[in-house]
Parts: structure tokens; C-alpha cells; sequence
């Protein structure tokens, strides 16, 4: 194994060599032998445990047996100490999501602090078989099926190649003793049953499964390969890209011959679930949309908009007299001038200064809403049926501010003014209003 493991690193991890390594040691056979073999090739190496108090004094003789192996074999060491149930409670997640986000908030911690270049764990084969069968159990996508990556930013995987027969045979030959988790003994979890009812079902009918299913995971992640890059070519076909929303083209999409599995590859990463939700907004109606916890996509004409989603801000906004600019929510600008121009400027308006009352108050729109549009001979409009012949989207009106006088809308502020409060011939005071 020691051969297999220095090819191994030779091979798909130089980079290794000469950097500084944090070990991630829990006690049990896998981390050992990891530990073991970095130091037998002469790696920079410092170990850390993780004491999480779940076992008692199981929890307390791991920490004191892995205190001892640093001791013996001269291999610094951090040790931190858990209440993990009570961080579980008070965040609201599973013990194990708990212990997993403590210990790897710690070990990042510990990789800024003393300049750590990397963290090795030591997941092997049978934890990659068991992801596998745990994601196409739940369900996934070819994400799910390309097993456990074998780094992830700086988290290394190097004994992924090898199976716990193999690290066990090798502790057993070299005389070198780890400690057992009596949570692995339990069926409380899926990953152990799992490990203890189904995997050795499938190796009884297939003896060579490590090798099989290292095969298989090979093919999958080229096939995923080949997908990202498809992927990534027709996404350009498809998607405009704005300042903070992107913009796909349906009528494009419609043309892919399995649009699906692309919007499922490009939205898969917001946090979409509700794909059968998804996949009918392409023939919706406008306006109809799919949220997750922090974006939206919305169907808006031919084009799907995907964008973070939107607080709707019901705040007011108050402008006095005395006021030359305000930078919130939008950023106005307010000169008293002796000339204008008759011409319709969207970005600025002058008013007659004497018809407004101050002070001017900024809000979002609301249902109900009206107003008389400059140009159109005094005629009311709603803001709705103005919002709907402009061909706003959603997202658009979502944005809008309204500058108003009391209860009357002076201007849609970067759109349209509103007659009443036009100048005319007899105007002697001019107010200009521009949008920065």
C-alpha cells in the first residue's frame, strides 16, 4: 500500500510535496494509516482531533489515544473539545450536520492561523460507494453519482483509491492499532446500514466490486466532463447576462432537443428543487415564478429571468424643502432653474415649484395607484395599466420608485411626469428633478 499510495501522489499529487499538511485524525483506522503513511514519506505533517463529547469516555479515550500515537511518532498535534449537541440544538440541524460543520469550521480556522496549505482526510473507497448509493437512494442528478471529489478547494482525499480491506490488511501487517467508533456498529444511520446490510450483499455478487465501481465513477465523472462542457457552449447561446440577473432565452431553449437537463444543470447550483415547477414555466403565463431561500426565475414574456429575490420595501421615504440631493433609496438631485425644456426627458422633469407640498415623500407603487400623464391632455391612468403597455416585467415594476406630494404621484421617477404638476407660460417658480 505504501507503494501504491507514493505512485499515487507522484502521479495526481506533487503539489504535496514540500507543503504544510493538516490531518484530519479521528482516532479510527482510515486517519491513522493516513497519518502513518504522510509521515513514513517524509511530509510535512501536524495532526487535529476533534473531541465532539457525544461517547463520553469513548470520546475522552479516542482524544487520549490519539494524544499518545502524536506523542510516540513526534507528529505535532491540535485537539479542540465539542458541545455538539447543544450547537445542534441551538442551530437546529442533525447531530451530524452539526459535528460536521464544528469540525470543519475549526480545521479552516486552523488553516489560517498557522498557515496551513492543505487538509487531508481520510475518506476512502468504501466512503465514496456508500455516498453513491446514499445520493441515488435520495435521488440526484450526475452530480451526486461522481462520488466524493478527490479535492475540494484545499480539502485532499489521497486514500480515495483504496479500500478499507486494503488499509485495514495494511494497519494489521504493521502491527499498528486504531481505535473503533461504536456509533459504526449501529443501523440508526443510512451509511451504516448500508455499510452493514446492502454493500455486502453486492460484493457477495460481485467480488470485485472496489474495482467495478472505481470503473463505473471514472466513466460517470468523464460523462460529467462532456455535460460542463456542453454546458457551458450552449449556455452562451441561451443566457444574457446582466449586473445581477440573467436572462434566458426561451424561444433558444425551446430549439435544444432536452432543454430540461440544461436548465437543471444552469439552475441546480440557486438551490432549485421544484423542477417539474420549473420546466412548466417555459409554457406559463407572464408573471408566474419559482422561488428558492435566496433567487427567483421568473417568466417573463419569452425570457426567463433568474435574480436574487427582492425585499418587497414598503418604507417611505421623506424629502424636505431644504434638500439639494438624497442618495436612498434613489439618488435625486433637486435646482430651482429659470429655463426648461417642453421636451419629454426621461431621466429629469420640471415642475412648478408652487404646486407641490412639501415635504415629498418616495415609495414603492401599490395596487390602485394613479396618475395623469404628462402629454396626454389630463387623461388618468392607472400605474398597472401604465406598467402594462410600457411592457415592464415584473422585476421592473418591483424596481420603480414613485415621487409624490401628499397622496399625488409627481413623477414615476426615470419614466413618466405627471400633468398636474407641469410648467407652464405663467410658472414663476421651476423645479428640476434629476436622477444622478
Amino acid at each position: 500500500m505504501l507503494t501504491k499510495l507514493r505512485n499515487h501522489l507522484n502521479e495526481n499529487m506533487p503539489f504535496l510535496k514540500g507543503k504544510k499538511l493538516l490531518l484530519a485524525v479521528s482516532g479510527g483506522v482510515d486517519s491513522i494509516i493516513l497519518t502513518h503513511l504522510f509521515k513514513v514519506l517524509n511530509y510535512d505533517i501536524t495532526v487535529a482531533h476533534c473531541n465532539f463529547n457525544l461517547r463520553g469516555e469513548e470520546s475522552d479515550g479516542d482524544e487520549e489515544f490519539i494524544r499518545q500515537y502524536a506523542e510516540k511518532n513526534e507528529v505535532k498535534i491540535f485537539v479542540t473539545h465539542f458541545d455538539t449537541v447543544s450547537f445542534a440544538n441551538d442551530n437546529k440541524v442533525s447531530i451530524q450536520v452539526g459535528a460536521r460543520q464544528l469540525r470543519y469550521a475549526w480545521f479552516y480556522e486552523l488553516l489560517e492561523k498557522n498557515h496551513f496549505d492543505y487538509l487531508l482526510t481520510g475518506h476512502h473507497l468504501d466512503d465514496n460507494i456508500e455516498t453513491f448509493l446514499i445520493n441515488f437512494i435520495r435521488g440526484t442528478g450526475i452530480d451526486g453519482l461522481t462520488g466524493i471529489p478527490e479535492q475540494n478547494d484545499k480539502i485532499i482525499r489521497p486514500l480515495l483509491p483504496f479500500s478499507r480491506e486494503e488499509i485495514v490488511a495494511y494497519a494489521k501487517a504493521n502491527t499498528i492499532n486504531w481505535r473503533e467508533d461504536s456509533s459504526n456498529a449501529s443501523d440508526k444511520y443510512l451509511r451504516n446500514k448500508l455499510r452493514h446490510d446492502v454493500i455486502p450483499v453486492l460484493r457477495s455478487l460481485n467480488p470485485s466490486l472496489s474495482i467495478s465501481f472505481q470503473d463505473t465513477l471514472n466513466h460517470i465523472q468523464q460523462a460529467k466532463s462532456m455535460v460542463d462542457d456542453a454546458s457551458v457552449l450552449v449556455y452562451k447561446q441561451v443566457v444574457t447576462e446582466g449586473e445581477d440577473k440573467k436572462s434566458f432565452d426561451i424561444n433558444k431553449l425551446k430549439k435544444l432537443p432536452n432543454y430540461r437537463a440544461y436548465l437543471y444543470q444552469w439552475l441546480q447550483p440557486f438551490g432549485f428543487t421544484a423542477w417539474d415547477d420549473i420546466y412548466a414555466l417555459v409554457t406559463a403565463q407572464s408573471g408566474k415564478q419559482v422561488l428558492t431561500n435566496g433567487y427567483r426565475l421568473l417568466k417573463d414574456r419569452e425570457t426567463l429571468l433568474l435574480e436574487p429575490k427582492k425585499n418587497q420595501e414598503r418604507n417611505i421615504y421623506k424629502i424636505t424643502a431644504k434638500e439639494e440631493e438624497i442618495n436612498s433609496p434613489v439618488k435625486l438631485k433637486f435646482q430651482n432653474v429659470t429655463q426648461f425644456s417642453k421636451e419629454i426627458v426621461k431621466k429629469h422633469i420640471h415642475i412648478n415649484n408652487q404646486l407641490i407640498k412639501f415635504p415629498l415623500f418616495v415609495r414603492k407603487w401599490q395596487e390602485g395607484d394613479y396618475f395623469y400623464p404628462l402629454g396626454m391632455n389630463g387623461q388618468r391612468k392607472k400605474l398597472s395599466k401604465f406598467f402594462k403597455d410600457e411592457k415592464m416585467s415584473l422585476s421592473e415594476k418591483e424596481d420603480t420608485w414613485l415621487l409624490c406630494s401628499e397622496d399625488k404621484i409627481i413623477w414615476i421617477i426615470g419614466r413618466r411626469a405627471d400633468d398636474r404638476f407641469k410648467v407652464t407660460d405663467n410658472t414663476t417658480q421651476i423645479l428640476k428633478i434629476e436622477v444622478i
